[in-house]
């Protein structure tokens, strides 16, 4: 059985003053429904990028869909015409932006930006449309929610904020569900509260959660799979437990090292070396290569391919020739 969204051989660019930059390279990722992945890494990553690829924002230009394949449920979306895109962006496919505030518009009240995604998706009037973003506020644990309803984005808080965008997002129940950093800026109460009305939101719908975050406490706690992005690849793959306990990647062993733990006789946090490089600056080799302290000749030259390598796929050529 086929997944429910399926991306295969994504390719992503860009043009810069740099020239053509590639931000994503040959991404191939699914996930099934019921199920939610994560995607994992830094900023600038290429996270981000793959959950716009799939809701068809990317601004074209000065970006551009190279190559590859999406396809929701079957239906391939690169190339589809705009107005079927249009109509499968909140009723198949819908997502959490990373920062509500400027996701939301300022100048009409919540309850009537959730009624006219209800609108747009199901043959209903507006006073129906209405009674049911109110009812949807409260579904997501909004008190008073025709009082709310009322209320402009600057009225409310934070985590208030993220809640009426779940509403939102899951307002004409979504087959895949694309959660973009929702726990930004949030305290870990709040976090811990969104990533609850998420699973429980999974659970009575049946949708399949892509989780992209930076965050691998967020992925303990939420995902089956984990997918860990570097310059714009996937550079490890597996179920969140594999991934969280037998992490293979220099670059996700980094990630994980990283994790405050109680008990640790080194009381001083780890770190990863060095930043991410700019991807115009990208040679033909490992990119991570100059953050890793394997390094040798051959991660400088040749980019290594996502493979089962021990426990799960990675792309590292240390893994491949069995010195890591």
């Amino acid at each position: 059985m086929s997944a429910l969204l399926e991306i295969d051989d994504l390719r992503v660019t860009f043009g810069t003053r740099y020239g053509e930059v590639t931000a994503l390279d040959s991404v191939s990722l699914h996930v099934d429904a019921g199920e939610t992945l994560g995607v994992v890494g830094e900023s600038g990553c290429g996270k981000s990028i793959t959950a716009l690829s799939v809701m068809g924002l990317i601004p074209q230009p000065p970006g551009k869909i190279a190559g590859g394949s999406i396809r929701l449920n079957g239906e391939e979306l690169i190339g589809a015409n705009p107005a079927r895109l249009r109509g499968l962006r909140g009723g198949d496919v819908a997502m959490i932006f990373q920062e509500p505030m400027t996701s939301l518009n300022p100048v009409f009240t919540v309850g009537d930006q959730i009624a006219e995604a209800i609108m747009l998706h199901q043959n209903v009037d507006k006073a129906q449309a209405l009674k049911d973003a109110i009812a949807l506020l409260d579904r997501v644990g909004i008190p008073s929610p025709d009082a709310r309803a009322r209320d402009y984005p600057h009225q409310l808080s934070g985590g208030m904020r993220q809640r009426v965008m779940i509403a939102m997002a899951v307002s004409c129940r979504p087959k895949v569900l694309i959660a973009d950093e929702p726990t930004t800026a949030l305290d870990v109460t709040v976090q811990a509260q969104i990533f609850d009305l998420l699973n429980e939101i999974q659970r009575d719908f049946g949708a399949a959660i892509v989780l992209i975050t930076h965050d691998m406490g967020a992925i303990s706690e939420m995902a089956d799979r984990v997918a860990v992005m570097y310059a714009g690849r996937v550079i490890e793959e597996a179920s969140a437990d594999d991934v969280l306990d037998y992490p293979q990647h220099p670059y996700a062993r980094g990630l994980i090292d990283c994790i405050p733990a109680l008990g640790r006789d080194d009381h001083r946090l780890a770190e990863i070396p060095g930043v991410v490089p700019p991807l115009h600056l990208l040679g033909a080799g490992c990119a991570f290569a100059e953050r890793c302290a394997h390094k040798q000749d051959r991660c400088g030259l040749e980019k290594p391919l996502l493979a089962a390598h021990g426990h799960h796929p990675v792309a590292c050529h240390g893994i491949e020739e069995g010195r890591i």
